[in-house]
């Protein structure tokens, strides 16, 4: 169970639901007016099928700039062991504070795992120590600091063949293009569209006090970049993927560089991170049902050469997606 909702399976979507995010997979901004005529519906049944999806909490639009792709501040991986009955209290815990973007339990041996972001090394210490280190029932904390971002769930297309341009680069081992320089408009204009993904130019424009002209300018430069991550988010249970998994594969670094173009060729997965610790690869996929999760390991993971060390843990609740914290 990876969704939310304690024991309750995510509402069933149908064909049109799903024809509706596939056009807002694609363009999170689309007019309803290309979304309906994509999904051969009437625009009134696509804002009806949006709103409802929306108010139930099983898609939501999400707007942010990625530090990770700006050189800001530090993204770390943490793995907590709790005591027999604190897990589910440890997760709400993390899943409350600011600083981390998702939180999740999984099978094995370490119970809750969270990755935050912190402006300094200075700060992600006190962090680690001072907050996460003295929540009841933890007895154990490992950390791994995220030295490159590969793939994130923008990249992940359970409706399209066509890779991102993100994942494509990953796929040839090219690295990405220099980000674009942001100032002080572009974050609030992102701001703006964390409140509402889909607020017009219209009302942006207001909004920054700026002509429309310069907002649309604006927006159109952060969108055909990778900094920007504006998105339709839907848990993957939604989606129909159910099964989700998370895997740390050590690699032998001369044979790193391969490895993450075979994995980045794998559409199960949605996230693909370098980081420090004697695992150096750490990725989450998305899966029909656990066959198809097994043959997804076994396939893709004895492809790889120089691996020193795999493991897979089986997700089974989410407590915070993309920053934002589960319902339920």
């Amino acid at each position: 169970m990876t969704n939310g909702q304690r024991g309750e399976p995510p509402p069933l979507l149908d064909a049109v639901d799903h024809a509706v995010l596939r056009a807002l997979h694609r363009d999170p901004r689309a007019a309803f007016a290309e979304v309906a005529e994509t999904a051969g519906v009437h625009e009134r049944t696509v804002a009806r099928r949006l709103d409802r999806m929306t108010a139930t909490g099983q898609v939501r639009f999400t707007a942010a700039l990625i530090p990770e792709h700006l050189g800001e501040g530090i993204t770390a991986e943490l793995a907590v062991r709790c005591t027999p009955g604190r897990v589910h209290e440890t997760a709400l815990a993390l899943a409350r504070r600011p600083e981390t973007r998702s939180v999740e339990v999984a099978t094995g041996p370490l119970d809750v795992f969270a990755e935050l972001t912190a402006p300094d090394h200075d700060a992600l210490l006190t962090l680690i120590d001072s907050a996460v280190g003295r929540l009841e029932g933890v007895v154990d904390i490992h950390s791994s600091v995220v030295l490159r971002l590969l793939l994130t769930a923008s990249d992940w297309a359970p409706y399209d063949d066509e890779p991102t341009g993100v994942r494509r680069h990953a796929m040839e081992g090219r690295p990405l293009p220099e980000p674009p320089a942001v100032d002080e408009l572009d974050r609030t204009l992102v701001a703006l569209l964390r409140r509402d993904a889909r607020m017009s130019t219209t009302r942006l424009a207001r909004e920054l006090r700026v002509g429309e002209t310069t907002a649309r300018r604006r927006l159109a430069r952060l969108m055909g970049s990778h900094i920007l991550h504006l998105r339709l988010h839907a848990d993957p249970a939604v989606l129909g993927y159910p099964v989700e998994a998370r895997f740390r594969i050590g690699v032998d670094h001369r044979r790193l560089g391969a490895a993450i173009q075979l994995l980045a060729r794998e559409p199960a997965i949605r996230h693909l991170v370098v980081t420090t610790g004697s695992t150096n690869l750490l990725g989450y996929s998305s899966h029909r049902d656990t066959r198809a999760l097994h043959t997804f390991a076994t396939s893709v993971f004895a492809q790889l050469d120089g691996v020193t060390q795999a493991e897979t843990a089986l997700l089974m609740r989410t407590y915070k997606r993309a920053g934002v914290a589960e319902q339920g």
